[in-house]
């Protein structure tokens, strides 16, 4: 049977098992616990009362981040005519149609997050079994159909987190890195179950926000004490 390293069984040992943190308390116990080299992704867990096998509860969005993800994000834009024009700004890789579209069926992917307008969905939706895989396909539900082409690649420079809860009603989201200060960390991870608490299906039934948990790459988990966010 799989045994876990000495690292990790002393960071482990830091972790109340059964406690339920206060949120920032969690996210200050995450970072002491991470014994990784690198600067480790810190990731918020939540457990939703949902059926994600009802399309009406399968909850999805994208919410901006108070102080952003910690890393550059390479944009590609499907556009045309003005809103060309305006999607040529910096963290901008490349501005194009059939031809950008044509690249990236070469195999081209040195990018991450595309964007596209409305009337050029019919050129994308030919990549539908490229990005689609990759998470990459634009949609309106996380304001990357649209034509404020300049808000998307704003919002995305700026920093923000995809949620989609998955076959066991569980969303996971990357919420900053253990170099950032706890606070912001906290901040962070707010308002994604903010966002998740707004995107609450009308037709889901008992307690919605069940369980909550932050951990970073590599460390034991932290659970989170939910009750003050059921208001």
């Amino acid at each position: 049977m799989a045994t876990h390293g000495k690292k990790y069984r002393a960071a482990s040992a830091q972790v109340d098992a059964v406690k339920h943190y206060p949120l920032l308390d969690a996210v200050e116990l995450v970072k002491k616990t991470t014994f990784c080299k690198f600067d480790a992704t810190v990731e918020l867990v939540v457990s939703l009362g949902v059926d994600p096998r009802q399309a009406d509860q399968n909850v999805r969005g994208a919410t901006a981040l108070p102080h952003g993800l910690g890393k550059s994000v390479r944009i590609v834009v499907f556009a045309k005519g003005d809103k060309a024009a305006q999607a040529n700004v910096e963290s901008v890789v490349e501005v194009g149609g059939d031809e950008l579209a044509a690249k990236i069926l070469g195999g081209w992917l040195e990018f991450d997050q595309v964007v596209a307008t409305p009337d050029m969905m019919g050129v994308v939706g030919k990549l539908g079994k490229v990005l689609g895989p990759r998470g990459l396909m634009p949609n309106p539900k996380l304001g990357t159909v649209t034509f404020d082409v300049l808000k998307a690649i704003n919002e995305l420079k700026a920093g923000r987190t995809e949620y989609r809860v998955d076959k066991a009603g569980i969303v996971h989201c990357p919420v900053g890195k253990v170099s950032f200060d706890a606070a912001k960390l906290a901040d962070n991870a707010t308002a994604v179950i903010e966002a998740l608490l707004k995107a609450k299906p009308t037709t889901a039934k008992g307690t919605y926000l069940q369980k909550i948990g932050v951990s970073s790459t590599m460390s034991p988990g932290v659970k989170v004490d939910p009750v003050p966010f059921r208001v």
